[in-house]
C-alpha cells in the first residue's frame, strides 16, 4: 500500500524510497497549514504573555469573529445583549462607537460578504421596503437646510440600521428554512431579545432595592432608587423594558392556551409536564420584566405598559365579546384597587400628580418649584417644538436638528436643550415637518395593521409571538407621548421584532397557499 507522502506499508512496516530524499510538494493546502500552524503559534506565545483578562478578550473575541463569519445570526444576537450597555459605555469610556453598534456593523458586514461570496445577494420583497423606504427618503429631504448636517445623518442612520435589520433577519431565516433547524431560528432571536431584557431586568431590580445608593434625583419613597439598568436614565429603560415584558406575556398567553387546549383533548403530541415547564420559564421572564418596568418608576412606561396590556386582553380570545369582556374585568379590578386602597400610595401619587400638573397652554407664566418642575420642563420642550414646526409647516428644521435648532425657540426660564422635545410627535413635527410626521404615521399604520391581520391567520406560539408585538407597538407609541425611545441601540431591538413580525407573515401566507392547494 502507498501511502499519501510516498512511503510503503509492507506486513506492518513502512518504507521510504531509496532514491535519496524527495521534497513533498509545495501545494496551497500545505502552505495554509504551514501559515496556521505559524498563525496558532503566534497567538499561544502572545497568550502566554498577556494577562488573563486579555488573554480571555482575545480569544472570546476571535471565537465572536469567526461564529459571526460563519453564521451572522449569531453576531446579531449578542448585539442584542451588548446594544442597551451603549449608554453606560459612552459615560465610562467616552467612546462615540459601543461594543453593540461595533458588532453590529461587523454582522451586516459578515451578512453581505457572505453573501458576495456565494454570489447570492438577495434583497427579501417584504411589506415593509415600500413604507420604510418612502419614510428614510422623506427624512433625508429634509436634511437639505438643516442646521447641523452630521447629527441629522446619525439619526437618519438608525432608521437605515432598521432597514438593514429587517432585510438580514428575512434572509438568514429562508436561508436556514429549508435546513434541519430552519424552524428555530426566528425563536433564537425571540429568545435573545427576551434574554436582553432579562438582563436589563436583574441589573434595574438591584439597583432599584439591593444597591443602596443612587443619584439623589432618583431618590423615590424616601429609601429606593429608581432603576435606569445600563440606560442611565429611567424612562427610555422602562420603556425598553415594556418590549421584553409585553412579548413575553404574549407568548406565555400562547402556552397557557394550548396547556387549556391539551388539557381538555390532548391530540397534539406534547405532553403537559413540556408545557409547565415553558410556563414556568416564560413566567418568570414576564415577572422580572414587569418588575423592571414597576421600578423604573416612570409614568410613560406605566401608561405604556398599561394600553400594551389592554390590547393583550382585547386580543387574546379569538372572539371579540370575549375580549371585551376581559377588558371589563380588568378595567373593574384596577377601579376596585384604587377604591380600596389596594394599589401602594406611592404608585397613585405618581400618576395622579402628572395629571394635575399638565395644564397645556403656555408654560412661560406657571411659577416653578420642586413638584411641578418635571411636567413644566416637558411642557416648556413641547412649546418649543410647536414653535419650530410653526415656523417650517412643511418640512421641519430637520431630521435630528431638534437640539441644535432649540436655542432659537427656548423659553427664558428653560434654556438647556433635552435633545429631544419629549413628546416624540412633537419632536417629529418639529425636525420634519406635516410631511415627515405624516410618513412617519403611514408606515407605523402599515406595521399595526399587518400585525393586526396576522392575529387570525396564526395559532399556536406563534399567534402568542404576534400578540406580543402589537401590544408592543401599543407602549411604544403610547410611550412616545412623553419620551422619545429611539435612543441606547433600542432601535436594534425594534428592527429584528419588524424582522420577526415579517417571518411571521411569511409563514402566514405559506400556509395559507398550502391550505388552498390541499383544498
Amino acid at each position: 500500500m502507498v501511502t499519501a507522502v510516498g512511503c510503503t506499508k509492507t506486513n506492518g512496516r513502512f518504507s521510504f524510497p531509496m532514491n535519496g530524499f524527495s521534497p513533498l510538494p509545495w501545494t496551497s493546502e500545505r502552505r495554509s497549514l504551514v501559515w496556521y500552524a505559524a498563525l496558532a503559534t503566534a497567538v499561544g506565545l502572545l497568550l502566554a504573555r498577556l494577562p488573563l483578562l486579555w488573554g480571555a478578550a482575545l480569544v472570546g473575541g476571535t471565537a465572536v469573529f469567526l461564529l459571526t463569519l460563519i453564521q451572522p445570526l449569531f453576531g446579531l444576537g449578542l448585539v442584542l445583549l451588548l446594544g442597551p450597555f451603549g449608554a453606560l459605555e459612552s459615560v465610562l469610556f467616552g467612546w462615540g462607537l459601543d461594543s453593540g453598534q461595533a458588532l453590529l456593523l461587523f454582522t451586516l458586514a459578515a451578512w453581505l460578504a457572505r453573501g458576495l461570496s456565494r454570489r447570492r445577494v438577495v434583497i427579501p420583497h417584504t411589506f415593509l421596503n415600500v413604507p420604510l423606504g418612502l419614510f428614510v427618503l422623506v427624512m433625508a429631504l429634509t436634511l437639505l437646510d438643516a442646521p447641523l448636517l452630521t447629527v441629522g445623518l446619525r439619526e437618519l442612520a438608525k432608521w437605515v440600521q432598521i432597514g438593514l435589520l429587517v432585510l438580514l433577519v428575512v434572509d438568514l431565516t429562508q436561508e436556514m428554512r429549508g435546513g434541519e433547524y430552519g424552524r428555530y431560528a426566528p425563536w433564537l432571536l425571540a429568545g435573545m431579545l427576551l434574554l436582553s431584557g432579562v438582563a436589563q431586568a436583574m441589573i434595574g431590580i438591584w439597583q432599584f432595592g439591593l444597591r443602596g445608593d443612587g443619584p439623589d434625583h432618583f431618590l423615590v419613597l424616601g429609601r429606593f432608587f429608581r432603576a435606569a439598568g445600563t440606560f442611565e436614565q429611567p424612562n427610555p429603560y422602562g420603556g425598553f423594558m415594556n418590549l421584553s415584558v409585553l412579548l413575553a406575556t404574549g407568548i406565555l398567553l400562547a402556552l397557557l392556551t394550548r396547556a387549556w387546549a391539551h388539557w381538555r383533548c390532548p391530540t397534539d403530541g406534547v405532553r403537559l409536564t413540556a408545557y409547565a415547564i415553558r410556563i414556568f420559564i416564560i413566567g418568570v421572564i414576564t415577572a422580572l420584566t414587569g418588575l423592571a418596568v414597576l421600578v423604573s418608576w416612570s409614568r410613560g412606561a406605566w401608561l405604556g405598559l398599561a394600553a400594551g396590556t389592554a390590547v393583550l386582553l382585547f386580543c387574546w380570545p379569538r372572539q371579540r365579546r370575549w375580549g371585551v369582556a376581559l377588558l371589563l374585568v380588568g378595567g373593574l379590578l384596577l377601579w376596585a384597587g384604587l377604591q380600596w386602597n389596594l394599589i401602594p400610595a406611592g404608585i397613585t401619587d405618581r400618576l395622579v400628580g402628572f395629571g394635575q400638573d399638565l395644564q397645556l397652554g403656555d408654560a412661560r407664566g406657571i411659577d416653578i418649584n420642586d413638584a411641578n418642575y418635571a411636567v413644566l420642563e416637558r411642557l416648556a420642550h413641547w412649546q418649543a417644538a410647536l414653535d419650530m414646526a410653526r415656523q417650517q409647516v412643511w418640512w421641519g428644521v430637520g431630521f435630528g436638528n431638534y437640539e441644535p435648532a432649540y436655542a432659537d425657540y427656548a423659553l427664558i426660564n428653560w434654556p438647556d436643550a433635552l435633545g429631544h422635545a419629549h413628546n416624540y410627535y412633537l419632536n417629529l413635527l418639529a425636525e420634519t415637518g406635516v410631511i415627515g410626521l405624516l410618513a412617519y404615521l403611514a408606515l407605523w399604520a402599515v406595521i399595526v395593521w399587518q400585525t393586526w391581520r396576522l392575529l387570525p391567520q396564526l395559532a399556536g406560539v406563534e399567534r402568542g409571538l404576534a400578540l406580543g408585538l402589537l401590544a408592543a407597538w401599543t407602549a411604544l407609541a403610547v410611550h412616545h407621548l412623553v419620551d422619545k425611545l429611539y435612543v441606547n441601540n433600542v432601535y436594534v431591538h425594534l428592527g429584528v421584532m419588524l424582522g420577526l413580525l415579517v417571518v411571521l407573515r411569511e409563514a402566514a401566507e405559506s400556509e395559507s397557499q398550502k391550505s388552498v392547494g390541499e383544498a
